[in-house]
């Protein structure tokens, strides 16, 4: 049987933040992620991309419910690292299934499961609206205070390109239907080759994601509008 409706549209961003079980396996999942190196993976990507998820929604017209399952998903995406970074998106999907099954709405259920399976360049493709905007939060995220050791940086690319980012911001046009990627890049640590050289399949993932919003997407870099 299905939940009371009060109950399906108490599932927010606000509540999830305060859901303990779903708090621990975001806190494990950045362990998990700074063991193996990684940039930061915990509440921070978390919250900034349920935000950005959540404006992309609105700002396209889409109505309050389905921009909180957009944000919900972007909060989520990531949990899966708590087990294995292979597969994470999937095997997060999973993890949100069971936290949720008693407590969302089937249909609710399965378009932010199939949003957090679907959210990373290998074998994922934008397959809903909501899906769309949780990749385009999730991309948007290049920053330099996701880097953890940045007295390495000029070891590791992932690294360097992130700590060269000192401004993201992704700039959604509704009238224009264009979504855009403003990068402010320091070049004296890292030239945008370099963002190209390992971001351009994030930047193929985005424009489709776009495409499935009908949008365009957009990337510029220190105020040059490169794609």
């Amino acid at each position: 049987m299905e939940p009371a409706a009060t109950e399906r549209e108490s599932i927010t961003i606000d509540v999830i933040r305060d859901n303990a079980e779903l708090s621990m396996f975001i806190a494990a999942a950045d362990r998990v992620m700074k063991g193996l190196g990684y940039t930061e993976h915990g509440f921070r990507h978390a919250n900034l991309s349920g935000r950005i998820a959540f404006n992309v929604m609105s700002r396209l017209g889409y109505d309050e419910h389905i921009s909180n399952l957009a944000s919900v998903s972007g909060y989520l995406h990531d949990v899966g690292n708590m087990v294995s970074r292979e597969n994470h998106g999937q095997i997060g999907a999973l993890l949100v299934y069971d936290v949720f099954k008693q407590k969302m709405a089937t249909a609710d259920l399965a378009l932010v499961m199939a949003a957090v399976g679907n959210h990373e360049e290998k074998g994922g493709e934008s397959v809903s609206p909501v899906s769309a905007a949780v990749i385009l939060a999730d991309k948007s995220d290049v920053h330099r205070t996701r880097v953890r050791k940045s007295a390495q940086i000029d070891f590791d690319i992932h690294d360097r390109v992130n700590y060269a980012a000192e401004q993201s911001f992704l700039r959604v046009d509704s009238g224009a239907r264009t979504a855009t990627l403003e990068l402010t890049i320091d070049t004296d640590i890292s030239d945008v080759m370099e963002y190209f050289e390992i971001f351009l399949d994030r930047m193929i993932m985005c424009k489709r994601a776009a495409e499935r919003l009908e949008c365009q997407f957009k990337l510029k870099v220190n105020g040059a509008e490169l794609l």
